[in-house]
């Protein structure tokens, strides 16, 4: 094929992604999230929740003498608001103090902080600065090329590598778009006794990558479901040469994924017994009805239930009379 011919080609495929592709898309997006009126009370909604966010009621007090339980959240100016729903929510029917352990995405400033350390003093902080010095210690671009450029590219990838570099211990991350609406006793029994991983379970397989590639990789068989919206890890167990051979071979084989962090965990934990947090318990992307009526310890708010958990589920969550604390 003659270079002119190529051009246009290559000008075609993206007149026709233009054209067609994209509008399309933004269509199917619009009408899974209900249309444009309820995009708009959702963003509203939104909006309602990160004002919120800066007055939210003091939490009760924890019992004395209890070691503080330590959770581990990657975040940011975006979620920042987020993070501290969650671990409001968590501490408030934990019944234990708790110590965040944030870590920044590159935008955290003293203005996101300042919410969460009013209902955390004991919050602790790693800046993008000490990541990167890290970084360059522990994965130099010129051995870990794969891992440092999703690093740069891919933010997700930051609750693997920001966590447990150079770090030693079990760790439990959480996302920031989680609700607690019960004692989370599945998740205190973990860190009291840390003793194998721990994941919760995915509404759908979303590995982003075949399973017999992931599996030839791994050398052994996949959990099913695997979501990294809750995972524990133990720091110094992770062999991150062969992370960078994972994500070099996948991304080669079958292209850059949004799920990667989420497969290579999967990869991590294969062929290992693992605290598999209750489906039922911990849900990702809790069902209208469940969102409107909590029954469940937690909701992971993925996909389609950001609507009602922006529109609903913050203000059920932090009300006097909020499910668990009748």
């Amino acid at each position: 094929m003659s270079l002119p011919d190529s051009l246009r080609r290559l000008g075609l495929g993206r007149l026709i992604y233009r054209v067609y592709h994209r509008p399309r898309s933004k269509i199917r997006d619009l009408v899974r999230a209900g249309g444009p009126l309820a995009m708009r009370r959702t963003e509203a909604g939104r909006l309602a929740m990160l004002a919120a966010a800066s007055d939210l009621p003091t939490l009760p007090a924890a019992a004395e003498g209890v070691p503080p339980v330590e959770l581990h959240l990657l975040t940011g100016q975006r979620f920042w608001y987020q993070t501290l729903f969650c671990l409001w929510t968590f501490a408030r029917h934990a019944g234990r103090p708790v110590r965040p352990h944030l870590y920044d995405d590159g935008t955290l400033d003293e203005a996101c902080l300042a919410p969460l350390r009013r209902h955390f003093p004991d919050l602790a902080v790693t800046t993008c600065r000490e990541t990167l010095e890290r970084l360059d210690r522990a994965l130099p671009r010129d051995r870990f090329p794969h891992l440092r450029e999703r690093w740069d590219n891919y933010p997700n990838i930051r609750k693997l590598i920001d966590v447990h570099l150079e770090r030693e211990g079990w760790r439990l991350v959480i996302d920031s778009d989680m609700l607690f609406f019960r004692r989370p006793g599945f998740l205190l029994d973990w860190l009291a006794m840390p003793d194998r991983p721990l994941h919760g379970v995915d509404c759908t397989e979303s590995y982003g990558y075949s399973r017999g590639l992931m599996e030839r990789l791994a050398g052994t068989r996949l959990a099913p479901l695997v979501n990294v919206g809750l995972c524990g890890l133990r720091s110094d167990s992770i062999d991150w040469d062969r992370l960078e051979r994972w994500t070099s071979s996948l991304v080669r084989e079958e292209r850059t994924n949004y799920y990667l962090e989420q497969a290579l965990v999967a990869m991590l934990v294969a062929g290992h017994s693992c605290a598999v947090a209750p489906a039922g318990d911990y849900l990702t992307l809790p069902p209208r009805r469940e969102c409107l009526a909590p029954r469940a310890v937690m909701h992971h708010y993925v996909d389609t239930a950001k609507r009602w958990y922006f529109t609903e589920s913050w203000k059920i969550a932090i009300a006097p009379t909020a499910p668990g604390t009748r």
